[in-house]
Order: C-alpha cells, then structure tokens, then sequence
C-alpha cells in the first residue's frame, strides 16, 4: 500500500473514531483533552462538533493552522508528560473525552510513551469518559469498546472508563 493510501485510511478512520465518540460523549459532562494538537485537524473537529465543551490542548509547541490555534488559557504548551501530570487545577473537572495522537510510528519510543502517558490519563478521566488513542493504552479501569465498524483494528482503541478515581 502506498503511503498516500495508508494515509487516506488513517485520516478517514481518525475522523470516523472522532464521530462515534463525539456521540458517545456529548452528554457526559466534563472537558475534551486533545493531547497533541499537530496541524489542529481534529481539534478544530471537535471544537466544530461539540460547541459546548470546552477543549484543552497539550502539544510541545504550536505548529497548526491559524485557524486551529487556542487562547492561551486552553494551550497548554511543554512536553505532555510534564504539562499533563500538573494541569489538573487549570482543567479543574475530569474530561469527558481524550483523543490522544501522540504516536510516533517508532515501536520503542511508542512502547515508552505507553508507559508514562497511561497512568496519567486515568485520573484526568470521569466515570463514563472516553479515551481514544492511536497507541495501546494500560488503562486498568477502564474497558476497551468496540471500533466503529470499518476501522481496522489496530489502527485505533477505546477505552471507556468504568470506576470512578479522582
């Protein structure tokens, strides 16, 4: 497959995950955490389909489209497992939903980032919330759900989380 095909299904699948959770979690209150916000694509999806949440977004630096680009209070800037461990009094509710796109395409510097970014995002999520991610995510109180139908799996996962931390 070429990488302009491979790229079409990654973007169709990222955009049809986005769609079914945005559904899953339009009424459970709390937050979106966009972690990594790249060229601010699915961010700006997001923020177009769901008016009524507030998103915050972690990246290492600003590197989007000027139209995808947050105030300051919503940009939360540095490297994401510094920012994300201490952004709790900022975001001040767990998130409903957290789209995480920070894979590299690097099995070990994926593997690594696994380890350090899963116990982050447990807490940070509420009973009910969503966590979508395009890596494979340690997340013990959460349960894995279903792909929408026509995502190959191992492209995405999802995770719902079923106990209640703070």
């Amino acid at each position: 497959m070429s990488r302009l095909d491979s790229f079409i299904r990654r973007m169709t699948a990222q955009r049809d995950i986005i769609n079914f959770v945005i559904a899953e979690v339009v009424e459970i209150d709390g937050p979106v955490l966009e972690l990594g916000l790249g060229n601010g694509r699915t961010y700006d999806h997001l923020r177009e389909n769901l008016p009524g949440k507030e998103i915050f977004v972690f990246d290492r630096a600003i590197n989007a489209n000027p139209r995808s680009v947050l105030d300051g209070e919503h940009m939360i800037l540095g490297e994401i497992r510094d920012t994300l461990a201490f952004c709790r009094p900022r975001i001040k509710r767990q998130a409903s939903l957290v789209h995480c796109d920070i894979g590299s395409g690097d099995p070990t510097t994926d593997l690594a980032t696994c380890s350090w970014i899963s116990p982050l995002i447990g807490p940070l999520t509420t009973k009910g919330g969503i966590v979508a991610s395009g890596l494979t995510l340690e997340l013990p109180e959460f349960e894995e759900i279903p792909l929408p139908e026509g995502v190959q799996k191992g492209r995405y996962y999802l995770y719902r989380k079923i106990t209640e931390t703070n």
